[in-house]
């Protein structure tokens, strides 16, 4: 699963600056960045925080999105508090299946650039969270799914989006041992190379199969992990630098 990210200003106008138009990466800024809650050195999306995400309509130009997917037939508010932390993640093996999911599967698929993302790994009853990352440091390209809920009270319009999840690899194996789950999950991380396919419209069941193809871990050689911080609890440092740095426990065998 992936519930806990880090994601920096920088990591997050990624695309933005492919084009070299830095104009328009500072008009970004100055009148989206400050709708957002970046910088996020550590956010849960329990918090449901607002991102930057990259969608077909523009695909060089970001829109703020809160993390949490709100299908567009929730109801009312109410609904909407019941339903938001069941949405976080959405497991890449069934988007075009849950309905939750299948419409914004099929219409609305989105890309977030992120630092890297935490797990937790248990040992001997405690659990101990690790951050994960590119050897190389540069932002990962995370696959999504977005919507627009409109609240039929106020009129408002709310842009939400979900992490896609897939199988864990070899290195997630290790760290992602969670006892009540049936298995190691990770984030869908794309290659560069085919982040465009994952935006491109779909317009007949083979397309939905391209994408499913899509869909796939990704290599363990190309990321690193450390421990961090405590996530959870007194012992958490907040939204600040100190929570993403290494921090090591002697008692720790990994």
């Amino acid at each position: 699963m992936c519930y806990d990210i880090k994601a920096s200003l920088e990591a997050q106008l990624m695309r933005a600056r492919r084009k070299g138009d830095e104009q328009a990466v500072q008009e970004i800024i100055e009148k989206l960045v400050p709708l957002s809650d970046l910088p996020i050195y550590h956010a849960s999306g329990f918090q449901h925080p607002k991102l930057l995400i990259y969608t077909h309509e523009e695909p060089d130009i970001p829109v703020v999105s809160t993390w949490g997917l709100v299908p567009h037939w929730v109801k009312d508010k109410d609904q909407l508090k019941k339903f938001w932390n069941n949405t976080l993640n959405a497991r890449g093996e069934t988007i075009f299946e849950k309905p939750s999911f299948r419409q914004s599967a099929r219409t609305n698929r989105c890309i977030l650039y992120v630092d890297g993302f935490y797990e937790h790994h248990h040992f001997e009853g405690k659990t101990y969270p690790f951050f994960i990352h590119k050897k190389d440091k540069s932002p990962l390209a995370i696959a999504g799914l977005w919507s627009e809920w409109i609240d039929k009270e106020t009129g408002e319009i709310l842009n939400t989006f979900s992490i896609v999840t897939t199988e864990g690899n070899s290195l997630l194996s290790k760290i992602h041992n969670n006892p009540k789950l049936k298995g190691p999950r990770m984030p869908l991380i794309l290659p560069a190379e085919i982040e465009d396919k994952w935006l491109n419209p779909i317009e007949d069941d083979v397309d939905i199969q391209v994408i499913n193809e899509l869909i796939q871990s990704y290599p363990d050689d190309e990321l690193d992990a450390y421990t961090v911080s405590k996530l959870r609890g007194k012992e958490y440092l907040g939204n600040v630098k100190e929570t993403a740095a290494p921090k090591e426990y002697s008692e720790l065998k990994f």
